[in-house]
């Protein structure tokens, strides 16, 4: 994927959506930094005040098996969402996407745009399949995933809310 830019109507304002290069931590990390502690809960399924330098280079890695697009809203210079998506090592044809959006941005578009993006980026790949786990209780990221993905299987695990669909 190139960068992609369009005028989001709700902030008025146009947002970039490029690749994340290959060990940019520090554009994992200020995005961590715009979370708040409950953005960062149901992100991280558990409560999360820092990342490890091992989290930080894990999210800040791609290459063929994991791909990532961060998005950032003109007028400021921090990212303003990431989603991620890893293949599966058994299954080539399958990943695990999973997607952060700053505080400042939830509710605007953000998220939806950069899933929607990194979906027809896992097309093009080769992907089939996407899984993504989200806390039973983050509704918006629930709602979100129900009206992007295509034939999706739900299944509740307690806290935790696995969406398997196909990927068109």
């Amino acid at each position: 994927m190139h960068a992609h830019a369009f005028h989001n109507r709700t902030l008025g304002r146009v947002v970039i959506v490029r690749p994340l290069a290959n060990g940019d931590t520090e554009t994992v990390a200020a995005l961590f930094d715009r979370m708040s502690p409950a953005s960062r809960e149901s992100r991280y399924h558990a409560a999360k005040p820092r990342l490890t330098s091992r989290e930080l280079d894990q999210l800040a890695r791609v290459g063929p098996d994991s791909h990532a697009v961060v998005a950032y809203v003109d007028g400021d210079p921090l990212p303003a969402g990431m989603a991620r998506l890893v293949r599966d090592a058994d299954d080539r044809t399958a990943g695990e996407l999973a997607f952060e959006v700053a505080d400042a941005y939830q509710g605007h578009g953000i998220g939806k745009a950069l899933v929607e993006l990194l979906l027809a980026d896992a097309r093009a790949a080769g992907i089939r399949r996407v899984d993504a786990w989200v806390q039973t209780s983050n509704r918006p990221a629930l709602g979100l995933l129900r009206r992007v993905l295509d034939r999706v299987t739900v299944r509740v695990e307690g806290a935790e809310t696995l969406f398997v669909a196909t990927v068109a």
